[in-house]
């Protein structure tokens, strides 16, 4: 029999044999709940995009009083660390060897500049080897630098020949860099177990010869499948749950979305990952193969090339159209709305879309594949 219809006598049955199989081997219990604590943890206090307590050399070239004012103000933020150089030459052998990040110029002309015209002029070198702590890091010094401009002019009554900036930060208004890091790994970690855990479960079958028995039995197709998929699902589900309350609590997340969008969307992509895992699966007969395969295809993309950690818009455009198969990119983009923004429909249907498409094609794929031969 391998028509469609589920005897769900004979479902249950199958079930309750892949239960007992993962509770015997509790290595699938440990990927699915333990690991994505591992990885929270790991990347959430040890990854940060945020450039913090970065050090800077202060060559200060003029007596003025108001130099050892501004040098209090960058003293006084987390983002820079000053150490004072005695010379220019001593500063920029600093920043050869690598041991500050910045130099800040403060000439001797700083006070006389600052009475005439309230603009000091300030020069600041920036090691650009890393372009991203470049980046940040010159905006803080010209931030601390227009913050202290503006308080002095308060303070004397004066004004300050500056074009003044009211920004406002919609979603994350600290600019917290873990908090778009951390809806991006739940992604991953969902990306992980759901291709990892059913990457193994039929090649395991087939190379301990117990396919052959299964193949004995009335399974249909259709019940094979089913009591593969389910209790992994299942697995997979618990680890999402783990996931987002650990964020939450742990790490202070907001959530400003709906929890049942928040489950229909991680279902819709569990049922991606798990379609790929049980197709590398059937399709590859064995454990080593599957792993590598599941892995390379969808962890690797979906670390790199989801917008995890890496801004799409900011990638080749051959790269960002091939971002569009990377079933990663479009959950990410749903879990940080959801986590950050609230149910923002116009972003949220259009993605869950994909992965409903993305579902569908993986497991009529995998059905199809799917023989009850040996062959």
């Amino acid at each position: 029999m391998t028509g469609p219809t589920v005897n769900m006598q004979r479902l249950r049955g199958f079930l309750r044999k892949e239960w007992l199989q993962i509770i015997r081997d509790p290595s699938s219990i440990v990927v699915a709940v333990i690991l994505p604590m591992v990885m929270l943890v790991l990347f959430g206090f040890g990854v940060s995009l945020d450039a913090k307590n970065q050090p800077a050399a202060i060559v200060i070239e003029t007596a003025a009083p108001e130099a050892q004012d501004f040098l209090a103000s960058l003293r006084a933020t987390p983002y820079v660390t000053p150490t004072i150089a005695p010379d220019r030459q001593t500063a920029i052998a600093w920043m050869r060897t690598g041991k500050v990040r910045a130099i800040v110029v403060l000439p001797e002309d700083f006070g006389a500049q600052l009475h005439r015209a309230n603009a000091a002029p300030i020069q600041v070198l920036v090691n650009g080897t890393d372009s991203n702590t470049a980046r940040l890091l010159a905006g803080y010094i010209q931030g601390i630098w227009a913050t202290w401009l503006q308080g002095k002019a308060q303070a004397e009554r004066t004004q300050v020949q500056t074009i003044a900036v009211q920004s406002r930060i919609w979603f994350n208004e600290a600019v917290d860099s873990h908090r778009s890091i951390i809806p991006g790994l739940i992604a991953v970690i969902m990306t992980l177990i759901g291709a990892l855990l059913t990457a193994l479960v039929i090649a395991r079958e087939w190379e301990r010869g117990t396919m052959e028995a299964l193949l004995t039995t009335p399974l249909t197709k259709t019940e094979l499948l089913l009591g593969k998929l389910l209790p992994y699902f299942a697995l997979g589900m618990g680890g999402m749950v783990v996931s987002t309350v650990f964020a939450l609590t742990v790490f202070g997340l907001p959530f400003a979305g709906s929890v049942w969008v928040l489950l229909l969307a991680s279902s819709l992509f569990m049922l991606v990952v798990l379609g790929f895992g049980l197709m590398a699966s059937t399709i590859t007969r064995n454990q080593f193969s599957a792993s590598i395969l599941a892995l390379t295809a969808t962890m690797l993309p979906g670390m790199l090339l989801s917008g995890f950690i890496f801004d799409i818009r900011s990638m080749n455009p051959v790269v960002q159209v091939i971002t569009h198969i990377v079933p990663a990119r479009y959950f990410v983009e749903i879990l940080k709305t959801l986590f950050l923004a609230g149910d923002i429909w116009p972003v949220i249907l259009p993605n869950m879309g994909a992965l409903a498409l993305m579902a569908t094609i993986l497991l009529t794929i995998t059905a199809r594949k799917t023989t009850r031969s040996l062959e």
